[in-house]
């Protein structure tokens, strides 16, 4: 699949990042692709541990990003673009994103998340991803909304 992907994680900096790329997709007739991470824990042994009940937390979380989105892109109206995918993952936020990377033409993240130390520098995933991707990615500044 390819198009443009966003990350969304709930915070109003993703949130500014959801506009942005809601308008971007748009203008390009490109479809959009929102991802939402449930963070799960990761074992020492590299991979990601997932209890029965992460299932169930992923799909409130897709719910409430589709929500989200469904507003979002009815306030656009006809700018709004025309495919418009949301996916919930287990995982790590930054090690999903920079997977999703691999299709995508352009990322969309905030530059901060619900991470401490607003403001003081880019977030922890927006850094990761920045230097992992395998697209072209747009920081979206928090005091930016569309």
């Amino acid at each position: 699949m390819s198009g443009i992907f966003v990350g969304v994680d709930g915070s109003s900096h993703s949130g500014a990042a959801l506009d942005w790329a809601l308008r971007e997709a748009g203008i390009r007739h490109e479809p959009l692709t929102v991802i939402t991470v449930q963070v799960v824990p990761t074992s020492g042994w590299g991979g990601s541990v997932q209890y029965p009940a992460d299932q169930a937390s992923r799909a409130n979380a897709q719910k409430a990003v589709q929500d989200t989105v469904d507003k979002a892109a009815a306030q656009l109206g006809d700018a709004a673009p025309r495919s418009i995918t949301v996916q919930a993952v287990l995982g790590q936020p930054a090690a999903q994103l920079i997977e999703a990377t691999k299709d995508a033409d352009l990322l969309v993240v905030g530059s901060r998340g619900t991470g401490g130390f607003t403001r003081l520098l880019l977030g922890s995933v927006s850094t990761q991803v920045s230097e992992h991707a395998h697209c072209p990615i747009v920081i979206v500044p928090s005091d930016r909304r569309a």
